[in-house]
């Protein structure tokens, strides 16, 4: 039996022989950058850290409220008014202590959303309105980052994965050129506790397989009905007039 306990957390995936030895150590010298912590961070957070990627970097300016908890379930009711960042690290490093998880408590915008883009191997998009989404998606674009897209709302869930070559495939504004109000936000439309937990886990699921060079489902949109428990699976065509990645 191996006693080194880095070894033994990951011996499930080890056994996998689409990771195995030579991707968990991929994963283990990746960094992700997740933005927003919310129920999709959350659930992702949690398993990115569990399955021990090397850096999380998390981004968050938001404090917890009594109305995230039935949701966000890296948070307590003795959290409210806390920082959802400082609080978040403090639960993924007592889950796993081995990684760097760095928190950042503020709207990463411009250059320092760049940069943040830049020092990750793939961003994880968890964000609730579509100003933040798009400004993503234009750093990603710019820095050639991964990125896995997800958002919850109401009974629905949506997830998709983008580039990182995105001279061939589409991005983010492929799919939404113009923001739909109607999905920007669950405050107003609620949303089901458990959908946000199911995006954000299989986002972090295509994130670590991006990490280990498993080929994720890229430029396809994935969408969840928790009232019918079915799933569709559609098509993202390259708009070669997008603003964003177009080539025209």
């Amino acid at each position: 039996m191996n006693d080194d306990p880095l070894i033994t957390r990951a011996a499930r995936h080890l056994a996998l022989p689409q990771i195995g030895e030579q991707g968990q150590s991929q994963i283990a010298s990746s960094t992700a950058l997740l933005i927003g912590v919310g129920g999709i961070g959350c659930a992702s957070a949690t398993y990115l850290a569990s399955s021990g990627v090397g850096r999380l970097l998390l981004v968050d300016f938001d404090t917890v409220d009594a109305t995230n908890l039935g949701r966000q379930t890296l948070y307590s009711a003795a959290d409210i008014g806390k920082l959802k960042v400082d609080c978040a690290r403090s639960r993924l490093l007592a889950l796993n202590p081995d990684i760097d998880i760095v928190a950042i408590s503020e709207r990463l915008s411009g250059d320092a959303l760049s940069d943040a883009v830049r020092s990750a191997d793939v961003v994880l998009d968890g964000s609730d309105n579509f100003a933040t989404r798009f400004a993503v998606n234009d750093a990603c674009i710019a820095n050639s980052r991964c990125l896995v897209s997800a958002a919850a709302i109401r009974f629905e869930g949506q997830l998709a994965v983008f580039g990182p070559d995105f001279d061939r495939s589409p991005c983010y504004r492929c799919l939404y050129a113009e923001a739909d109000e109607s999905l920007d936000n669950c405050s107003g439309n609620g949303v089901f506790s458990p959908v946000p937990g199911v995006i954000g886990t299989l986002a972090a699921s295509e994130s670590l397989k991006v990490m280990a060079g498993i080929d994720p489902v890229n430029g396809q949109l994935s969408l969840f009905d928790a009232l019918s428990s079915e799933w569709q699976r559609l098509a993202i065509g390259k708009d070669e007039g997008c603003l964003a990645c177009g080539q025209d």
